[in-house]
């Protein structure tokens, strides 16, 4: 029925988006680099980002890579339906949304590459580039993470639906015609 709503977000992703915030807001704006928490927070971020690879591919039908790749023939649909100012309102990721979590995965996993090897490799030990490459990594999710929190509001109003709440309680709307796109 339209206006009811249902379990979408298993525990496992809302469990990774709010620690994955949480390592974020952690290490971007309170750790100092190189400190103990900043690394042990570095570290558990990436244990989060295997189980949530993983997790695409045998997690339920909204957690899977194959229900929301942002192939470029979805992307182009979703694109269109934004400039037509028509919300595309679809339970799970939308197109572009996957792309931007794609984008923001690779940041992280970036941070940690670089950042292990600031922090682990002696050969490195003094080199630039692994600094310049994680501080790089931050800042790049930093922009993707306000893309996606002021998307998420903006595809709120247009699908009339609060994503940011479904992200926590792990409940949607249901379509208006009763069916998963």
């Amino acid at each position: 029925m339209p206006g009811e709503s249902l379990r979408l977000w298993d525990p496992l992703v809302r469990l990774f988006h709010l620690s994955i915030a949480g390592v974020f807001i952690a290490n971007y704006f309170v750790n100092e680099a190189g400190d103990d928490w900043h690394v042990w927070l570095g570290y558990y971020a990436m244990a989060w980002l295997l189980v949530r690879w993983v997790w695409g591919f045998v997690g339920p039908r909204s957690a899977r890579w194959s229900d929301f790749w942002p192939s470029p023939a979805r992307l182009s649909a979703h694109v269109r339906r934004v400039f037509d100012g028509r919300g595309l309102h679809r339970l799970g990721h939308s197109p572009i949304g996957a792309l931007v979590m794609l984008l923001m995965m690779s940041a992280l996993l970036t941070l940690g590459i670089s950042g292990f090897l600031m922090q682990e490799v002696d050969a490195l030990w003094g080199a630039d580039w692994p600094l310049q490459v994680h501080e790089t990594a931050a800042n790049v999710l930093l922009a993707l993470v306000g893309v996606h929190v002021l998307a998420a509001v903006y595809e709120s109003i247009q699908v009339k639906d609060n994503l940011p709440l479904s992200m926590l309680t792990g409940r949607r709307k249901r379509l208006p015609d009763d069916r998963a796109q």
